[in-house]
C-alpha cells in the first residue's frame, strides 16, 4: 500500500515553502522556495501620481491609482502557487493538501486553484508561519496533522 504524501504549502504574499511529509512520525521534508516580487513601490511606480483640476476653483489633487500594485503582486503570486499545485497534482506527486497562510493570503489562494487542488486540501490555518525555522515547524503544524 502506498504511503499517503500530503504536501504542505506555508506561504503569504511574496514567499512560500513547499514541504513533504510521508505520513505520521516522517517529519517534514523541504521540496522547495518560491520567492515572488517584493519590490518597494518606488520601484513599482515609475511615474508620480497624476494631477487633476477641481471642477469649481483653482485647486489641483492628485489622481488615486486604479490598482494596488502590492495588491496585484500578491495575487499575482498566488497564480503562481496554484499553478505549482497543478503541476504537483498532474504528476501525483501528493495525495493531500495543507495550505498555512494569513488570512489574506489564503484568501488569494482560494480564489486561483482548481477544482482538482480543492479537493485535495486536507486542512488549512491562517496563520504567517513563512520565516519560522523548519525544525519549529511541528509544534505549530500538530494542530491540523499528526507530523
Amino acid at each position: 500500500m502506498k504511503a499517503t504524501t500530503t504536501w504542505i504549502l506555508i506561504a503569504d504574499g511574496a514567499h512560500a515553502r513547499l514541504f513533504a511529509n510521508r505520513g505520521p512520525g516522517k517529519g517534514i521534508e523541504q521540496i522547495e522556495v518560491i520567492n515572488g516580487d517584493d519590490r518597494p513601490d518606488s520601484e513599482l511606480v515609475r511615474d508620480k501620481l497624476g494631477r487633476t483640476h477641481e471642477s469649481v476653483g483653482v485647486s489641483r489633487h492628485a489622481i488615486t491609482p486604479r490598482v494596488d500594485p502590492h495588491r496585484e503582486l500578491k495575487r499575482a503570486f498566488a497564480q503562481h502557487l496554484g499553478k505549482v499545485l497543478d503541476q504537483g497534482l498532474s504528476k501525483d506527486a501528493y495525495d493531500r493538501l495543507v495550505l498555512v497562510a494569513p488570512p489574506a493570503a489564503l484568501g488569494n489562494l482560494r480564489e486561483v486553484l482548481s477544482e482538482p487542488v480543492k479537493h485535495k486540501i486536507y486542512a488549512e490555518l491562517d496563520k504567517d508561519l513563512v520565516k519560522v525555522p523548519t525544525k519549529a515547524l511541528p509544534e505549530h503544524l500538530g494542530a491540523v496533522m499528526p507530523i
